[in-house]
């Protein structure tokens, strides 16, 4: 993405943290919750990769493609998935994001002049969609009442806290206001 390299580092932190997070969800007793956790490391990974600032990596022209490819194939994976489950229509969005900004990216890899028109549409409605979610998400995180303590007979194990799936998918959504921003 292009921009100043600090936020560009701070949005690479906070993908690759996030990535890394959902990893470890990954070991979750629930098999639903291993898969929605193994696609946001899969999407945190991707956004950290894209984030990197151009003055310190400018990836080959094949690379974009390749980007939009991976994504869409992600995106076929998520369609599929969306047919049961309310959560994937939104890793449906989130992988269509990413394969609209690897088109954009590998359209104009130099710098991104919209001209005098103002924002695209589909860049209009993917943030419209993103900061909507950023903003109900972020309402979900309010404490409801007393959390269980992990390691307690009938407690949660860390991974497999709701709020910190939640705050994991904040996170990404924050980055992809953040990215779609940039473009």
């Amino acid at each position: 993405m292009h921009g100043s390299a600090s936020p560009s580092w701070l949005l690479v932190a906070l993908c690759a943290a996030t990535g890394a997070y959902c990893l470890l969800r990954m070991r979750s007793s629930v098999e639903e919750q291993r898969r929605a956790a193994g696609g946001e490391a899969f999407m945190g990974f991707g956004m950290a990769a894209m984030a990197v600032p151009a003055a310190v990596f400018t990836p080959p022209a094949w690379a974009w493609s390749a980007y939009g490819a991976l994504f869409g194939v992600t995106a076929l994976r998520a369609l599929w998935s969306a047919r049961t489950s309310p959560h994937h229509r939104h890793h449906l969005v989130g992988t269509v994001a990413m394969v609209y900004m690897s088109v954009v990216m590998a359209v104009s890899p130099g710098s991104h002049h919209h001209g005098g028109a103002g924002v695209p549409p589909l860049t209009g409605a993917l943030l419209l969609y993103f900061a909507g979610y950023v903003l109900l998400s972020g309402v979900r995180l309010v404490p409801a009442g007393a959390a269980t303590v992990s390691g307690t007979p009938g407690g949660t194990a860390w991974g497999d806290r709701p709020e910190l799936a939640r705050a994991c998918r904040l996170s990404m959504g924050m980055a992809m206001v953040a990215m779609l921003l940039t473009i």
